[in-house]
């Protein structure tokens, strides 16, 4: 009977008792809800770090047309001569938006877990017991903040909407003609309805950002409750630097304190 049943017994090979190819440590890690959130506060970060410095160099509007754009002249000359003119800077704008693309699949990918471990929705005023405004409100915003930065890239990078960015200008004592950028930027925001839009993406950043700044500890797990004073101061007074910074530009447009 023993030879019976071994005669029937198939080939044994070495596959089955290989083991399962085991992928690299990052996508294992992302693949789970802590790696997403990792994901999302690395990335908040990055991002937050951009829009503050962008913020803090758009500043030298206030000193004149000649220092906006010899500053903006230094971001597109990064490096040179160790690099051509603008690789950098298209280096770093290719990590941003990276950063931004890895932010949107996380929060996404986030939001599918979610549903996925509680299909069904409260059926009380729990959520909006717990949740403030900001975080009920950061798709929307996010959304909104998406279509701003959109147009802000055909605005004053590309030139599709404003026909006076390209044009450059000498100043006395330069050797080459720099961008007009402070023209371009003035030429933006004479036009009303993007004044508004700007103002409003900007506010919506803002209640954005103190949402994000505020969940960028949960994410890494630094979220004591003894902190919690500490991490509201910050989280608004990052926002607030954020916003009064951008807003005050086309309201210094529009009221003729820049021109």
């Amino acid at each position: 009977m023993a030879q019976v049943v071994a005669s029937h017994r198939g080939p044994v090979t070495g596959t089955a008792n290989k083991a399962k190819k085991r992928r690299p440590f990052l996508l294992d890690l992302y693949s789970t809800a802590v790696g997403k959130k990792y994901a999302m506060g690395i990335s908040g970060i990055a991002m937050m770090g951009f829009v503050l410095f962008h913020m803090i160099g758009n500043l030298k509007m206030y000193a004149g047309a000649a220092d906006l754009d010899h500053y903006a002249h230094f971001l597109q000359t990064l490096l040179y001569p160790l690099a051509p003119k603008g690789v950098v800077l298209w280096i770093l704008r290719g990590g941003l938006v990276a950063m931004l693309f890895l932010h949107l699949h996380a929060a996404w990918s986030l939001t599918m877990l979610n549903r996925k471990a509680r299909p069904v929705k409260y059926q009380s005023a729990r959520d909006y017991q717990i949740a403030n405004f900001a975080s009920r409100t950061m798709r929307l915003s996010g959304l909104v903040i998406l279509a701003f930065l959109v147009w802000h890239l055909l605005d004053l990078t590309f030139g599709v909407v404003n026909s006076e960015v390209g044009n450059k200008v000498l100043y006395p004592g330069d050797t080459e003609e720099v961008k007009a950028v402070y023209v371009s930027v003035i030429a933006s925001f004479e036009r009303v309805p993007v004044a508004l839009f700007y103002i409003v993406a900007n506010i919506l950043l803002g209640i954005h950002l103190f949402h994000g700044a505020w969940s960028i500890f949960q994410s890494f797990g630094w979220n004591n409750p003894r902190f919690n004073k500490w991490r509201r101061a910050f989280a608004t007074g990052f926002a607030a630097v954020v916003v009064v910074g951008n807003v005050s530009f086309p309201i210094a447009v529009m009221a003729g304190v820049i021109s």
